[in-house]
């Protein structure tokens, strides 16, 4: 899915919280998922200039999840280790978006070139 509105935020939501529910995701995890899939959108639209979002359904051994992939071709983050503080910020913001988002999840990976951009991969377990 392109994410390139806030338009495209809200769609990123329902469409995550519709793959939670077809994994079989209670309230609570539903919830967390679609909360991190709109931080990351937001952070995808805004930080990164727009950019790409791949929901996935995963199945290993008897658990199922759902698998995230953000990507944009924006300038990328200097200090990930600092970016992932809370409080921190290079915008407007309140600088919860990506350690939140990586509370949110089971597992959580990100990879940021300067000047090429920024790919956040999120998984959440049933």
């Amino acid at each position: 899915m392109k994410i390139q509105s806030s338009a495209d935020v809200v769609l990123v939501r329902q469409a995550v919280r519709q793959f939670a529910i077809e994994v079989g995701f209670g309230l609570v995890d539903q919830t967390k998922i679609v909360t991190a899939a709109s931080e990351l959108a937001r952070n995808t639209l805004d930080y990164g200039g727009g950019g790409t979002v791949k929901l996935e359904t995963l199945q290993e051994g008897g658990r199922r999840g759902l698998k995230l992939t953000f990507d944009d071709q924006g300038p990328g983050i200097p200090d990930v280790d600092m970016a992932l503080k809370d409080g921190f910020t290079t915008g407007g913001g309140l600088g919860m978006g990506l350690g939140g988002a990586k509370r949110l999840a089971n597992e959580f990976e990100i990879e940021s070139v300067v000047g090429e951009g920024t790919r956040v991969i999120v998984v959440r377990w049933k």
